[in-house]
């Protein structure tokens, strides 16, 4: 017999997100820290009331999708081009310190301690490869409340992302070739330069359509949107399926391609009411309704600590002396160390990734969630905080 549940779940699902959106806007944070905790008192961390479902969770992908595709809209190609060189020397920077600190605290622990057994190197490595991640788009929600976005800080922030992803595609793929001589890496680093040539063409013939097209029908601008959510879906589609690059990535390139054309401010408007209405709700209360909180020992919750604080700092360590080496001010370069703190839906991917080929113990999953969880909750507030006009960050040492 056909659910209707579902409809029921998203009602609870906008209406929470909605009032607890509001409540923390009350304590002057942005909206989505509510978001995110409606999915965890909801879920099964809390009241147990909505589970994670297979349409719920192709929902939040989509959403993801859309946010990323709407940030390419808004993105300033000029100023993305000025911080090239900057955002690829934070996003390493953001990247290696990361796998650094992530790998010290498990070395340490499962070679120190001898609290959790069976672990060799390379799941060591591996904790760090899955703190390296950058989930941009709680990041992104944010510094659109901010009004932040298009800003310098804010342009470096998507840029560094951007890498970050790529780089993070390289690490995985490094990291699990290792344990599988079946992968190749060479085959790997084809395909990530392939998808952008690719991208950089499609791009160019995308424009050159889209400027026949307008002139001729220029009446009803409903059809531009269909095109425009066609191609962010399809990017999506061949980054993930035929290059194996992540399909936000995609996504935010369909958005970088068509922010050069001449309704982009009208397509971003329609998405935007999208993203707003259904789309971007889901997306962040699911990131709630994951986190499942188990018996958890002394030792293991020590583990879950010390992990969250190596993540956070050293994401903003990291980020923070790229900025500074391109002389951005401090007040900027923690703007953007901060803006790289959320770990989300990518650091999940990956740790389920892990699992599944065997890297990663499963007592690892639980500390993990939490610090996913935290980080992208934490990120928000410190954002507020970075950018607040009242903070003297703003001298150059």
């Amino acid at each position: 017999m056909l659910s209707y549940k579902y409809l029921l779940d998203i009602a609870m699902i906008l209406l929470s997100t909605k009032i607890f959106g509001l409540i923390s806007r009350k304590f002057k944070m942005p909206q989505v820290v509510g978001a995110l905790l409606a999915g965890i008192i909801l879920g099964p961390a809390l009241l147990d009331i909505l589970h994670e479902t297979d349409f719920i969770h192709k929902m939040a992908e989509l959403g993801v999708i859309v946010l990323m595709f709407t940030a390419g809209l808004e993105a300033d190609i000029k100023e993305l081009k000025k911080t090239g060189k900057a955002a690829f020397v934070i996003a390493v920077l953001g990247v290696v310190i990361p796998l650094v600190g992530g790998f010290a605290v498990a070395y340490l622990y499962n070679n120190g301690t001898g609290v959790i057994d069976n672990k060799t190197l390379l799941q060591d490595v591996f904790i760090g490869v899955i703190l390296t991640a950058t989930s941009v788009s709680i990041t992104v929600e944010t510094l659109k409340e901010l009004g932040k976005l298009n800003s310098k800080s804010g342009n470096t922030i998507l840029g560094a992302a951007l890498i970050d992803d790529v780089l993070g595609v390289i690490l995985l793929t490094l990291i699990t070739s290792l344990s599988d001589s079946s992968v190749s890496l060479s085959i790997v680093f084809f395909k990530i330069i392939a998808f952008f040539i690719f991208s950089g063409v499609i791009g160019v013939i995308f424009n050159k359509l889209f400027k026949l097209w307008f002139s001729k029908y220029d009446k009803d601008l409903r059809r531009f949107i269909i095109v425009a959510f066609a191609l962010c879906l399809i990017l999506s589609y061949i980054a993930e399926e035929f290059f194996g690059v992540a399909d936000i990535t995609g996504a935010f390139i369909a958005g970088l391609i068509i922010s050069n054309t001449e309704k982009t401010k009208y397509i971003n408007s329609r998405f935007e009411t999208l993203s707003y209405m259904i789309l971007s709700p889901i997306f962040f209360a699911s990131i709630g309704i994951k986190v499942e909180i188990s018996s958890m020992t002394m030792s293991i919750l020590a583990f879950t600590i010390i992990l969250l604080i190596i993540s956070i700092l050293s994401k903003i360590l990291g980020c923070s002396i790229g900025a500074k080496i391109f002389k951005y001010t401090n007040r900027e370069a923690i703007q953007i160390g901060t803006g790289m703190v959320s770990r989300g839906e990518v650091a999940l991917i990956v740790a389920n990734k892990g699992i599944a080929i065997g890297l990663l113990n499963s007592t690892f999953l639980a500390p993990i969630v939490i610090v996913v969880v935290i980080t992208t909750i934490i990120t928000p507030v410190l954002l507020e905080f970075a950018y607040s006009k009242n903070k003297n960050l703003n001298t150059v040492s």
